[in-house]
């Protein structure tokens, strides 16, 4: 299952007011990142979707716009070993986000991008 969708845009505004004709999102959260931007997310009929930001100076410059896709895992840190165990890389993470959750953006070994995340224990470690 697929708990998050992330894109990466040149100008998120313009994308947010695409999308949310199609599919009739809204938006929910901000967050500012400082310099790195805003972090809009969005959801529909109270759900939270996912989130969008602009591309920053220091992403590579060849890197186009991009949707990355969270799979829902039972334990990031177990995952992003295997996904290394089995020729993939991590490339971000694992990480705790805001709330709790945990999270890491990889690479299979054919070069795609994927990221994985596991949801916060109710005792409050992840």
């Amino acid at each position: 299952m697929f708990s998050w969708h992330e894109l990466t845009t040149t100008d998120y505004e313009a994308a947010y007011a695409f999308y949310t004709q199609l599919f009739d999102w809204e938006k929910t959260d901000t967050m500012d990142m400082g310099e790195m931007g805003v972090y809009q997310m969005y959801g529909r009929n109270g759900m939270p979707l996912g989130g969008m930001f602009n591309k920053t100076p220091d992403m590579p410059a060849e890197m186009p716009p991009n949707w990355l896709y969270y799979a829902m895992v039972d334990d990031v840190d177990r995952v992003a070993a295997l996904v290394k165990e089995n020729g993939g890389q991590v490339l971000n993470g694992p990480m705790e986000i805001p709330g709790g959750d945990r999270v890491a953006q990889c690479r299979d070994p054919q070069g795609a991008m994927f990221a994985i995340h596991s949801r916060a224990q109710p005792n409050g470690n992840a």
